[in-house]
């Protein structure tokens, strides 16, 4: 398929620029869902509102919906939903975690406490399922509470898994496409749908998303290691810390020498802060996050693969576009 030019910002940023009149009124929409909670709970939910990011899964929603045709409120409005439901999971992560800073700014449970932090990200997350029945199609409705209820129960697989040396490659990447890769799918297909999608349409842009997700997952868990807090603007090196066996220490268990495995297993049980290049040799390091990342990519041509049965236009392109952009931050990754 013949791609159009590249669009981004003035910046270089993601590139949503064709879509920036529909984030606006996505950011008016979310403002308007924060002005429907009770006034003494209103302030504590704007915060998290206006501490969020790119909002890629709106953008999704929107570049899927214009890929399959007219771009309408539901598109908008499916959009608003999953980033809710986005902004719920964060405040429960930080939680989890114990973060401090996200994007630069105090996360909520550093500003009010663990408590009150857990009530605000159950009060998100019950707002947009109630928002999505205002489109009165209960398969609608199943769609989101499905992707609600793969978000959380990846969360707990997760929590449950910490510190496990028998978790599996294949086991990791099924959790994270349930906890990140989910949101993405949903918003994208869900979206198509709203714009008379098929089936098999809507199965390739759920598959698109999918993979779009989980390689953008494996690029933050690399950004945990190799990543500066002051660029990427949130508290790091969790992972390691809270027992989070992500793809990097996966390949260096997998690779190591019997006595660096060894030791580094012991470590993982202690919780002891891990050098790897210590333990492994700098060389070892590299190459399992260079490994990870290469990972990565290859989802993001899998991902863009699913996009041929899409018509040639301008938000097509803009899918597209999206793996580029992410595949040129994961290049940036690598020393």
């Amino acid at each position: 398929m013949a791609l159009l030019k590249p669009f981004t910002d003035s910046k270089g940023r993601i590139p949503f620029e064709l879509v920036r009149k529909e984030i606006k009124q996505v950011e008016k929409q979310i403002s308007e869902q924060v002005r429907a909670f009770d006034k003494e709970i209103e302030p504590y939910i704007d915060y998290i509102c206006n501490t969020s990011g790119k909002r890629i899964r709106p953008a999704l929603a929107i570049l899927a919906g214009g890929a399959l045709g007219k771009i309408t409120n539901d598109n908008l409005k499916i959009g608003v939903i999953f980033e809710l439901i986005h902004m719920a999971t964060l405040v429960h992560d930080d939680i989890i975690d114990e973060a401090d800073t996200r994007r630069k700014t105090p996360t909520p449970n550093a500003k009010w406490g663990n408590g009150m932090a857990v009530l605000l990200g159950d009060a998100l997350f019950s707002h947009s399922l109630l928002l999505a029945t205002e489109f009165g199609d209960i398969d609608i409705c199943r769609k989101v509470g499905t992707a609600s209820r793969e978000v959380c129960q990846g969360e707990v697989i997760q929590t449950q898994r910490r510190f496990d040396l028998n978790l599996s490659k294949e086991e990791y990447f099924r959790i994270i496409a349930m906890k990140t890769g989910a949101l993405f799918a949903a918003s994208a297909s869900i979206s198509a749908t709203l714009s008379g999608a098929d089936s098999t349409i809507e199965q390739k842009i759920y598959d698109y998303g999918l993979k779009l997700g989980t390689a953008f997952q494996i690029y933050d868990d690399c950004l945990d290691l190799v990543g500066s807090e002051d660029t990427v603007g949130k508290t790091l090196r969790t992972d390691l810390e809270k027992g989070k066996l992500t793809l990097p220490l996966l390949l260096l268990l997998e690779t190591a020498p019997a006595a660096a495995r060894k030791q580094l297993q012991q470590d993982i049980k202690r919780n002891i802060p891990l050098d790897f290049e210590v333990l492994v040799g700098k060389d070892a390091y590299q190459s399992a996050v260079d490994s990870s990342l290469d990972t990565a990519v290859d989802m993001l041509s899998e991902a863009r693969e699913n996009l041929t049965c899409l018509g040639e236009n301008e938000y097509t392109t803009g899918l597209l576009e999206i793996t580029r952009y992410l595949e040129g931050l994961i290049n940036k990754c690598r020393a």
